[in-house]
This record gives C-alpha cells, sequence and structure tokens, in this order.
C-alpha cells in the first residue's frame, strides 16, 4: 500500500500551476494542455481538468501562481532591506532581476511572456496579471525609496519617474534573458546601469515629468 500522504487541494492546485508554469516555458501557450499539465505534475490523467475546469481556467491560474512567486521574492528583498548597510542595499534587489535570468526563475520569465500574449485576448488573464504588475509596481517604488539616497524626501512625481523608466528597463532585459541573452550579468553590474539611471533622471530639468502624458496622466506601466 502506498502510504505516502496525499497532498491537500491547495497543494494539489499550486502543484499543477507549477507543472503548468514550466510547460509554458518549455513549449509555449500552444503547448499547454491539461493532459501535459498531469504527465509534466506525474499524477493521474484527469487531475488538472477537475481542478482546472477549461484551458481558460488553468492560464488563469498559473498568472495568479506566478504573481504570487514573483511578489514573494520582492517581498523577501523589501523585508532583508534593513539588515544591510546603504551601500550594499541595490544589490539586494539586482539579484532578483538578475536570478530571473537563471533556473529557476528563468522558466517563470519565459511563462510570464507567454501569458502575456495570451492576455492580450483574455480580458479576465489580462486582469489578473495587471493585479500583479499593480502589486510589484507599489513594492518597487517602495524599495527605490529605501535605495535612493534622501529617498524619502523625494516628490512622488520624481520616484513616479524613476520606478516607471527602471522598470521599463527591467522589463526589457528580462525579455533579453527570456531570449537567451544574457547582456547583464551580475548584481554589481545591474546596480551600475539603474545608478546611472538614476543619476539622469535626477539631472533632467524634466524629472517627474519624463513619464507623464500631455493631458497629464500616468503612462502605463512595465513589468
Amino acid at each position: 500500500m502506498d502510504k505516502r500522504r496525499k497532498p491537500n487541494p491547495a497543494e494539489r492546485r499550486r502543484e499543477l500551476c507549477d507543472a503548468a508554469i514550466q510547460l509554458l516555458a518549455d513549449d509555449g501557450a500552444k503547448g499547454l494542455s491539461h493532459l501535459k499539465v498531469d504527465r509534466k505534475a506525474e499524477v493521474p490523467d484527469g487531475t488538472t481538468s477537475f481542478y482546472f475546469r477549461t484551458r481558460s481556467a488553468l492560464l488563469l491560474a498559473a498568472a495568479e501562481r506566478l504573481a504570487e512567486l514573483d511578489m514573494a521574492n520582492l517581498q523577501a528583498v523589501a523585508d532583508n532591506s534593513g539588515n544591510y548597510d546603504e551601500a550594499a542595499l541595490p544589490s539586494l534587489l539586482s539579484q532578483v532581476v538578475i536570478q530571473s535570468g537563471r533556473e529557476p526563475e528563468l522558466s517563470r520569465t519565459k511563462a510570464r511572456y507567454e501569458l502575456t500574449m495570451q492576455a492580450a485576448r483574455d480580458p479576465a488573464l489580462a486582469a489578473t496579471l495587471q493585479q500583479g504588475t499593480d502589486a510589484f509596481t507599489k513594492l518597487h517604488r517602495e524599495i527605490l525609496v529605501q535605495l535612493m539616497p534622501r529617498g524619502a524626501e523625494l516628490e512622488s512625481a520624481v520616484v513616479e519617474d524613476l520606478s516607471n523608466i527602471t522598470l521599463t528597463f527591467i522589463n526589457g532585459l528580462m525579455l533579453r534573458f527570456a531570449h537567451g541573452d544574457q547582456i547583464v550579468d551580475s548584481a554589481a553590474q545591474l546596480d551600475g546601469i539603474l545608478a546611472a539611471i538614476a543619476t539622469g533622471i535626477l539631472k533632467s530639468p524634466d524629472k517627474g515629468r519624463l513619464t507623464r502624458t500631455s493631458a497629464g496622466r500616468p503612462t502605463r506601466r512595465a513589468r
């Protein structure tokens, strides 16, 4: 008799979502199916369809799981930032980004872009990804304020510029990682790039207005 403990429903859902994320990374969205998730997760056929009745539900659950993993990584950075001196702080955030180009995070990076393309035709999926983006952006802004010298004294519009522009760069960098182009390979290197970007923003006479539309509304955030 197999006496191994069976996972509870929440654990099983996470297990299936993790398998779906890996399939998205390996085979793309077209290669995702309930049966393939069953095989990847090494569970009985029909398990995935029991938990996620439709393909849309499966994609949605994978997006929610990705957001959960992303936020856990960034929250760890925020929680640990108080344990380091100011000179060491930037590498904490950069390490998270650099790890997105290495396994197991690289698979999540690839899966995230697959889901982003699917979201263009799936409003529910787009809304879920946007929730993750908004939460990530909020925490990213908080970390930026901690990392920047006298960051707490910066005007909110300037912090918005710093956040939007650095996130846009990070998003492009992660896309290159997904394509196998490790253009930046260390946290220290990324620290220097982000510091140069921030320095340029803070020296600009238009800081605080760089990522605003002519109507005064913030541009859409990238992630």
